[in-house]
């Protein structure tokens, strides 16, 4: 070996030896500050945890399930299942499906329970029971105005959603956020669809 390399190995080593328990206590204790902001940020501004309470998304989703919710740059789309923030007749937040969006049209045959956006008969395999008129029923617009959506549980005969006046159509500005992850219960940990 070449003496640079035996000098630079022996600065090397005397810059190890430096390193103090209290330096090392600071610099851990520094990173773990640092993650905990993060995530911290992350769970403010980007994902949120949300219980179900209730029974409108069964099968889908069950009374006490946990859900990680994203709201960073989201758009509500069609299928998606949303958290939407408490209104004027809904004390608690509520998680339904997206039926349809502003500018789409928008019928519902009660007699067939068929669901029809934009001239297409949805198909929707995870609807439990049928698609019925719910009291106070809302006199729902052709086509959905700018701004709002159009939402319903996936449990229909057992939902209060934008089918009733107590709902309603939803300001997209009242949507928390998407439901994309079930963190609990453990046997059904995985992507919410």
């Amino acid at each position: 070996m070449s003496d640079k390399n035996n000098e630079e190995l022996t600065t090397q080593n005397e810059e190890t030896e430096k390193v103090t328990p209290a330096t090392m206590v600071f610099e851990w204790t520094n990173a773990l500050i640092t993650a905990l902001i993060i995530v911290l940020l992350l769970l403010t501004f980007v994902f949120r945890q949300v219980t179900v309470n209730g029974t409108s998304m069964t099968d889908t989703l069950k009374n006490g399930d946990r859900l990680i919710v994203s709201n960073f740059m989201y758009t509500p789309k069609n299928n998606d299942i949303v958290v939407i923030s408490h209104g004027n007749n809904y004390s608690e937040p509520i998680i339904k499906r997206v039926i349809a969006t502003e500018g789409q049209s928008l019928s519902i045959n009660y007699d067939t329970g068929d669901v029809v956006v934009d001239g297409v008969l949805l198909d929707e395999p995870y609807i439990k029971g049928t698609t019925k008129q719910l009291r106070n029923p809302l006199d729902i617009p052709s086509v959905i105005p700018e701004g709002y959506v159009f939402v319903m549980g996936d449990n229909r005969e057992g939902s209060l959603d934008s089918r009733s006046t107590e709902i309603g159509l939803i300001p997209v500005q009242n949507i928390i956020g998407k439901a994309e992850f079930r963190m609990y219960p453990f046997d059904s940990f995985g992507n919410i669809y």
